[in-house]
């Protein structure tokens, strides 16, 4: 019988860490106005992404979401969408983490990681432009010139935020994940 738990206590601080990286870099930003409301440049996507790569698609997932669903709740205009925000962000984290951990890989393979992020961070623009077409017109029932004025603001800030957050969670990934193999971090997990 494999007595194996799904959350162990360094998987559970594990997430907890990266989700506050997650919140912290979040806060890292330039805002955006848009004719209904307001977006952001932001690192936030740096560390969703880089939690999947790291340490898999449920652990990476759980934490993308939960601190980024964290900043909206301190945010009175993200505040009402912070369960939304943890759907998309959760999607982010875990498919990245899903595809670099795939069949064993363990995310070891520059490659795979390189196309791990560049999905999930893509996959995220094309959660945040449905997400902003349908609340804006079909449930604010915004008019349809205003609402493709900033589909345009929010997509075109979202893709400078995927470009950033491909290149800088693949670097981070670089420098660190050796250190915490070495720190045998992986195999403990793996227990």
């Amino acid at each position: 019988m494999n007595n194996k738990r799904k959350f162990s206590t360094l998987k559970l601080a594990i997430i907890g860490l990266m989700a506050a990286l997650v919140f912290i870099a979040t806060n890292f930003r330039i805002e955006i106005p848009t004719p209904l409301g307001k977006t952001m440049l932001h690192l936030g996507n740096v560390m969703c992404i880089l939690s999947g790569l790291l340490f898999g698609s449920l652990t990476g997932g759980l934490a993308a979401g939960f601190g980024s669903a964290m900043f909206d709740l301190f945010d009175p205009t993200f505040a009402p969408e912070f369960w939304i925000t943890f759907i998309m962000k959760f999607v982010m984290g875990y498919l990245a983490g899903y595809i670099a951990h795939r069949n064993g890989r363990n995310g070891e393979d520059k490659k795979v990681n390189a196309i791990a992020a560049i999905v999930a961070a893509f996959s995220y623009v094309i959660l945040y432009i449905g997400k902003t077409l349908i609340m804006n017109f079909f449930i604010l029932g915004n008019q349809l010139e205003a609402v493709i004025a900033v589909t345009i603001t929010k997509g075109t800030t979202s893709l400078v935020n995927a470009i950033i957050a491909v290149i800088a969670s693949l670097a981070i990934l670089l420098a660190i994940r050796p250190a915490l193999k070495s720190a045998g971090i992986f195999a403990k997990l793996e227990r």
